[in-house]
């Protein structure tokens, strides 16, 4: 069933499957939807040439934006990617969502079978789903004549967990299903999710990401909320998706990740300004991941943090990372690339590491920290260590 999913707490109560996992996930593919690059290759050639995806969103809606330039994709259609038959009626979000669950297959090396299928599944992060598809269908329920004459094809896209369903219809993927409404968090927060489906036993593989839309309602709420703030990054849409499975399970079978998720923390605190402090919060979100991943801040080389140039927010990630990781650490912000992606935005900053590793062989095996922070107080760190492909493939 798709259901809408709560974070799993790490001490769930209940009976524990036989084959119950690690801790550790394999990334073993992935793929990537945004405004600088679709796939993960384009991304990674992308980011090395130092590309931007700011694009002129002049006319790309009826309705007026609020300004004429955004990390968005006015030209993307879904059928260029996917055909036409059965993609018809998908709102932004839900192409989104499947074409970079579509691309992360692509890129794997894991084969979906009749055998397997059933251990297959998605989760899918999100702010709140489809807003436009949402207000829309709302809006025809007031306007139409009665009995309220809306076209029925477009409910689905009005529930947050269509993408998730759509993207495992599409590939025939019987396993866990699930959407987690987590904003700036979400990235992390699945990837957290996922690690405890894996660890206890589950599912075998999981596609992993999350997805954000850029629509006339977004543009217009990060405009009247942040537009005072001169130097924030652009509003952007994306999603970034990727193959995860046991690490164990991969190492014993002669496989190659792309990288291992060693760690995921996430907290409340309280907002910019308020009790207690969010950047302590992150600093000690940190220090447990590293705790847990077993690494000390000394042998991490990057951190990718979710900066937007906003700066009640930023001033929470640069206090929390300095006090955990010192100065020197090298500083990754994935949105002066690909733009304030909110609930795509963790993935999409791990997208960036991994991109950086496809790139550089010499960074084979160096660890990095991924950071979030929402407005409301939330914080989370993953820690993950890298590695190029081999060849082009999975082999080492």
């Amino acid at each position: 069933m798709n259901v809408t999913a709560a974070l799993t707490p790490d001490n769930t109560t209940g009976s524990t499957p036989r084959d119950a996992r690690g801790t550790t996930l394999a990334i073993t593919g992935w793929g990537v939807v945004s405004s600088l690059a679709i796939g993960a290759d384009e991304f990674t050639a992308a980011l090395r040439e130092g590309r931007s995806g700011l694009r002129d969103v002049t006319g790309m809606f009826d309705e007026e934006l609020p300004e004429d330039q955004a990390f968005a994709m006015p030209d993307f259609k879904v059928r260029d990617h996917l055909g036409r038959k059965g993609t018809s009626f998908f709102d932004r979000s839900t192409a989104l969502g499947l074409l970079g669950c579509t691309l992360a297959l692509d890129d794997t090396d894991l084969t979906v079978t009749d055998d397997n299928r059933d251990r297959v599944g998605i989760v899918l992060g999100t702010t709140a789903g489809s807003i436009k598809a949402t207000s829309d269908y709302s809006r025809e329920t007031l306007e139409n004549d009665r009995p309220y004459l809306v076209n029925p094809v477009l409910f689905p896209n009005t529930v947050m967990n269509c993408a998730a369903g759509q993207s495992a219809i599409w590939h025939k993927l019987k396993g866990v299903n699930a959407t987690v409404a987590g904003g700036q968090l979400a990235g992390l927060s699945t990837l957290r999710y996922a690690r405890n489906q894996i660890r206890r036993g589950y599912a075998d593989a999981l596609l992993v990401g999350s997805v954000e839309e850029f629509s006339p309602h977004t543009a217009w709420f990060d405009h009247r909320q942040h537009s005072a703030e001169e130097g924030r990054a652009r509003l952007g849409e994306g999603s970034a998706v990727f193959v995860v499975e046991d690490a164990a399970t991969v190492r014993a079978q002669g496989r190659h990740p792309d990288a291992e998720v060693l760690a995921v923390e996430v907290g409340t605190y309280g907002a910019p300004g308020r009790e207690p402090d969010a950047g302590a919060g992150l600093a000690d979100c940190i220090r447990r991941a590293l705790a847990r991943a077993g690494v000390e801040p000394s042998q991490v080389r990057a951190v990718a943090t979710g900066e937007s140039g906003i700066a009640r927010l930023d001033d929470i990630e640069c206090r929390g990372t300095e006090a955990a990781l010192g100065t020197e650490v090298w500083r990754v912000r994935a949105k002066q690339w690909v733009g304030e992606c909110h609930g795509a935005s963790g993935s999409l900053q791990i997208a960036a590491v991994l991109a950086g590793h496809r790139s550089h062989p010499e960074l084979d095996g160096a660890v990095s920290v991924v950071t979030s922070v929402s407005p409301d107080g939330g914080v989370g760190a993953a820690v993950l260590r890298g590695w190029h492909r081999a060849r082009g493939d999975h082999r080492g």
